[in-house]
């Protein structure tokens, strides 16, 4: 039997990747055989290494490859072994040490979920790359409203010659006119996402987090918004004090609009929702505009609606007593680990919200 014959039947008698190894180092590592075959090479003469070399080179290549294909089947049966005989009671809860936390962005998205559920209302989703009708134009932004400036809004590049370029949303709005024309009316839905708006400092990212109310029947009136968002910011905030003002405001999707604060007290030498010692902005609403409900392809004579938004990171900052809005994105693990959440904790109206 051959020198190559001998080394090839030791690597497919290598029942262990330690045995592989110790076969592959006496072939082809440092003072291996294989190697001490090449370093020959230089001691020979023309002739000789012009014979010699294509057979040792060969040797190498095919001791590689038998090294390889073995190393691959080694692998791939002791993976089949675990997958048989190892296992993992999903049934019982992660150490503390090794479970991980929930960003308090997704815990208040599941707060919010909970809350309206219990009213009523469906969770909607819509893309995050927009067409400017339907995040400007069908929620009665004219092509010169301020919203459409540059420093605003992120423009992509035109998709093709002459198309009007996409817009990374700047709201999540754009959904309203997404669910009317899908499924009619009557609506009632919450639409929670990402967007983007061109500005950066302790209270504003380039991207965050906004969660947009909608609400389309017949014989809607400014009182069920009111109702609507005292019974959520009770809910939210776990506190039967909340007290809210309406101020008359402007939006391009609504009309009447207010914006609506809701009184704050001292706690602790920290300034928490409920109470009445001064008032803090939370969020915008509005009747919707009628000419909104019609790009909705719904007739304004017959339905009405309101609308409300607010950013879920600013609801998490006022609730959970965090102060800068940037650290929400840092990825910092030492501080989602003192504001996070743990994975079992998940939101109801009888546990808490909260909880």
């Amino acid at each position: 039997m051959s020198d190559a014959e001998t080394m090839l039947d030791r690597i497919a008698a290598a029942d262990s990747l330690g045995e592989l190894e110790a076969v592959r180092v006496s072939a082809l590592g440092k003072s291996g055989s294989i190697t001490a075959l090449l370093k020959s090479l230089g001691s020979m003469d023309a002739e000789t290494r012009a014979a010699e070399a294509p057979k040792i080179h060969a040797l190498r290549e095919q001791v590689t490859a038998a090294i390889a294909d073995r190393k691959a089947a080694l692998e791939t049966a002791e993976l089949e072994r675990k997958l048989a005989t190892e296992k993992l009671d999903l049934s019982l809860p992660a150490p503390e040490s090794v479970s991980g936390t929930i960003h308090p962005v997704s815990q208040v998205m599941d707060e919010l979920a909970e809350i309206f559920a219990d009213l009523g209302f469906s969770v909607a989703e819509g893309p995050e790359i927009e067409t400017q009708w339907y995040n400007f134009t069908a929620l009665n932004m004219p092509e010169n409203h301020p919203a459409r400036a540059m420093q605003d809004t992120f423009y992509l590049e035109p998709r093709s010659a002459g198309e009007e370029p996409y817009v990374l949303r700047t709201h999540t709005s754009p959904v309203q006119i997404r669910a009317g024309e899908a499924q009619g009316a009557p609506i009632r839905l919450i639409a929670p996402g990402r967007v983007y708006r061109s500005d950066s400092d302790a209270t504003h990212t380039p991207m965050f987090h906004q969660v947009e109310g909608f609400v389309i029947d017949k014989s809607i009136t400014l009182g069920h918004l009111k109702w609507t968002l005292e019974t959520f910011l009770k809910a939210f905030f776990e506190r039967d004090d909340i007290v809210l003002r309406m101020r008359p405001s402007y939006f391009p999707f609504t009309e009447p609009s207010a914006e609506v604060d809701v009184g704050w007290s001292m706690d602790k030498g920290r300034r928490v929702v409920g109470g009445e010692q001064g008032w803090m902005e939370v969020l915008g609403s509005g009747m919707v505009h009628p000419s909104v409900i019609a790009n909705c392809g719904l007739d304004p004579d017959e339905w009405q609606g309101f609308a409300f938004g607010c950013g879920i990171d600013r609801l998490a900052m006022l609730k959970y007593g965090m102060d800068d809005l940037r650290a929400f994105f840092d990825g910092d693990i030492r501080w989602l680990k003192h504001y996070g959440f743990r994975a079992l904790d998940v939101p109801t109206l009888s546990g808490g919200v909260g909880a």
